[in-house]
């Protein structure tokens, strides 16, 4: 089995700033999904460099008692060099495809499949909407960027059958805004 836990509430908009931690709410998010990965037979964890996935993954590091692996491959998706106005591009390509994105975001997303097929069984991921969208979409042969609409610390369990990783079962949605 893999976890994929989606970061909790942002303090700022994509919009607003490039890295922001979490919020309050998040906070409370990010303490919630760790009493939720206590039972479980987690065996390391993984983080997004980016400070909200770092700051939702601490809990469970000190209750879990690992620290997690920062890997760069699970990160946020990386807006084109000389485009100005984030969310408006980002609103863009979450209502597309992958093939309408272009190349470098195939690229990107076989990227993120390799690295995530690659991790061993207990490994929790904490990622971000469009990764973990990303991900679900290529094991399920979908080409939609927006494959459900992953709410804040919801886990996603993947699992391996006969050698190949399928998602098991989708995490909680809620309604996701671009800002």
């Amino acid at each position: 089995m893999i976890w994929l836990i989606r970061h909790g509430e942002a303090a700022a908009g994509w919009g607003d700033h490039p890295d922001p931690g979490l919020s309050e709410i998040g906070h409370k998010q990010a303490e919630a999904v760790a009493a939720v990965l206590l039972p479980l037979p987690v065996r390391g964890l993984i983080s997004s460099p980016m400070q909200r996935c770092r700051e939702t993954s601490a809990p469970a590091s000190r209750q879990l008692a690992m620290m997690p692996a920062i890997a760069p491959e699970v990160s946020e998706v990386v807006k084109p060099e000389g485009v100005a106005d984030r969310v408006s591009w980002l609103q863009k390509v979450m209502a597309g495809t992958w093939t309408d994105a272009g190349a470098d975001y195939v690229a990107w997303r076989r990227r993120v499949g390799d690295f995530v097929g690659g991790l061993p069984e207990g490994t929790v991921v904490f990622s971000h909407f469009v990764a973990i969208n990303a991900l679900c979409g290529l094991l399920e042969g979908d080409d939609r960027v927006t494959v459900f609409r992953t709410g804040h610390c919801s886990v996603t369990r993947l699992e391996r059958r006969a050698g190949v990783l399928r998602v098991a079962e989708y995490g909680s949605e809620a309604a996701t805004r671009v800002l």
